[in-house]
């Protein structure tokens, strides 16, 4: 790490039908006015982001649209954005933008941590009224809305300072008690402490070994990956992501999920509370918000990796990970109600290469409630698949993920926005979105958390809603051509959440109570707001975060097991 210590000296230590590719290259452009008081979900996607925006079109009554017409529009279209002043939006409305726009940059601006009098992240929260714990901490996972919102506004020094200084706190020794973790591991925090005396500022990471359960977070380098290529998309800086170092940061990380193991499925083997969900809730094994991630970060490395040296070797085992994977999670995490009703009718104690029942299901655990929660319009990928274990339980950034990656197909991602619309009160409620659904109670709360008092049913990764999914959920419905559903769920935020201060989560089943531990002005609740609104206003900025299918991805050749003979 010579080149990138030169770049800065730091103290650290550590606590123990289109082509969619084509329009994803397109950066976005200056705004020309729009002379118009329609809101967005008022027109259709192709008459919004069409060429010549300042010529006046006949009014187009909203419809469902395909995804290739929403995208046709995007490539063909220049951007809606405007020229911004120094500290304010970057946003331009011939209408009046709502106040909790200024009212969220003024408090996403308030959050900034500085390292040497440079802006690096932003804190998790910033509730006066509550002890700071590990929220005065600066998380990857949580930066990446904040990292977004500032790239779409036009100012990306602060999230390459946090890519270089995320970057230097990877190359340090990890060890937790006597074990040394994995060169690779990002960490899930990092904090800044100032001294007036000698002024000089310290920056101190976290990879687990503080953390609740002394999980490692196996989420955050995939997170710094994708945010690289955001980035990198955003603003045009090539050069960063080519750095030796940004190069080495990124197939560290890969080394760690590509390497050769007792592993039989293409999917990452990870521990309880390893990401989001980062307390016990029954998430070991091949959760689907890890694999979704780990997808988008191949597919985010492929296009960042140079092909030469190390990286050209890298980019194949990519490329061959990426084929298993798609075909993986596309065959046996899909649920919808035909496949449903084929697992109500699975057989059991299958053997050899003709099973159909592959992981020895067993029909009678099928929970009672998916046979109510499952329409027959609509489909979802559910939680985790492992030997004999099917988690039915939804997760929305598992789901969200797959669509902006491209890893659902074009029909699933339609399946999944049609249960969005046929189960609106059980996934969005009064404030989206649910985290997860449904709740763990009782006797299944009980084994499955170990009665953490923190996960009750309906509360915190437990069934709670969190604001900050907001962002994902508008990216995935612009994406899918439904841009109405993202429309419709953040009019319902904007009744609430700068009124009651931002806070991280809501409780009850339809979402309407302020969580009993939640933080107030919780910096990603806020910038997954920002986010959602420049996204739906500009639906350009997509390419930030959405990747088209590859359609050079060839389908996996399926052959018999070596061990299998005739």
């Amino acid at each position: 790490m010579e080149k990138l210590a030169k770049h800065e000296e730091m103290e650290m230590t550590t606590d123990h039908g289109i082509d969619f590719a084509k329009m994803l290259e397109v950066k976005p452009r200056p705004m020309q006015p729009i002379h118009t008081n329609r809101s967005f979900d008022e027109r259709a996607l192709s008459e919004l982001i069409s060429s010549g925006l300042s010529s006046p079109r006949p009014l187009r009554q909203l419809e469902t649209v395909k995804s290739s017409e929403c995208l046709e529009g995007l490539l063909l279209s220049p951007s809606i954005r405007s020229g911004s002043l120094v500290g304010t939006p970057n946003m331009h409305h011939s209408f009046e933008p709502h106040p909790m726009i200024s009212d969220g940059w003024d408090a996403l601006r308030r959050s900034l941590v500085y390292f040497r009098s440079k802006p690096v992240g932003t804190i998790a929260a910033m509730d006066p009224s509550e002890d700071s714990l590990n929220y005065n901490q600066v998380f990857v996972r949580d930066f990446v809305p904040s990292a977004l919102a500032f790239l779409m506004n036009g100012e990306p020094e602060i999230v390459k300072n946090f890519l270089l200084k995320t970057l230097r706190l990877q190359s340090i020794e990890k060890r937790i008690d006597c074990f040394t973790l994995g060169e690779g591991v990002m960490p899930a925090s990092f904090k800044v402490l100032h001294d007036p005396v000698r002024k000089t500022d310290t920056m101190i990471a976290d990879f687990g070994e503080s953390a609740i359960g002394r999980v490692a977070p196996v989420d955050s380098g995939f997170w710094w990956i994708i945010l690289l290529r955001a980035y990198v998309k955003s603003t045009g800086d090539h050069n960063l992501a080519d750095m030796p170092d940004c190069q080495r940061g990124i197939t560290l990380i890969l080394t760690l999920c590509l390497s050769d193991g007792f592993d039989t499925f293409p999917t990452l083997l990870c521990a309880d509370g390893c990401c989001m969900v980062d307390r016990r809730m029954g998430i070991y094994g091949y959760p689907i918000e890890i694999q979704s991630l780990f997808f988008m970060a191949l597919r985010s490395a492929k296009i960042l990796l140079k092909p030469e040296g190390e990286g050209k070797e890298f980019l194949g085992r990519i490329d061959k990970r990426l084929h298993a994977l798609s075909f993986h999670i596309r065959e046996y995490f899909w649920l919808d109600h035909a496949q449903l009703n084929n697992i109500y009718r699975y057989k059991t104690e299958e053997y050899s290469h003709t099973a159909v029942n592959k992981f020895n299901v067993i029909p009678d655990s099928i929970p009672d409630w998916v046979f109510d929660f499952l329409p027959m319009k609509g489909g979802y990928f559910i939680g985790n698949v492992s030997p004999a274990l099917m988690d039915f339980r939804w997760f929305a950034i598992g789901n969200c993920m797959a669509i902006l990656s491209s890893l659902a197909t074009p029909d699933q991602a339609t399946a999944i926005m049609d249960l969005f619309e046929e189960r609106w009160p059980e996934l969005i409620g009064d404030m989206p979105l649910k985290v997860t659904y449904p709740a763990l109670e009782g006797h299944d709360w009980r084994i499955v958390t170990g009665c953490d008092p923190k996960n009750t049913r309906w509360s915190y990764h437990n069934g709670g809603s969190w604001p900050v999914l907001l962002w994902m959920l508008t990216a995935a419905c612009i994406k899918v051509g439904r841009p109405q559903i993202a429309r419709r769920a953040i009019e319902q935020v904007e009744q609430r959440l700068s009124k009651d201060g931002w806070p991280e989560y809501y409780d009850g089943k339809l979402g309407r109570y302020v969580g009993k531990q939640a933080r107030k002005f919780q910096t990603w609740s806020i910038a997954g707001y920002l986010v959602a609104k420049m996204m739906l206003e500009d639906p350009s900025h997509l390419g930030m975060i959405g990747l088209e299918e590859d359609k050079k991805m060839k389908k996996p050749c399926l052959t018999r097991s070596a061990s299998w003979t005739a």
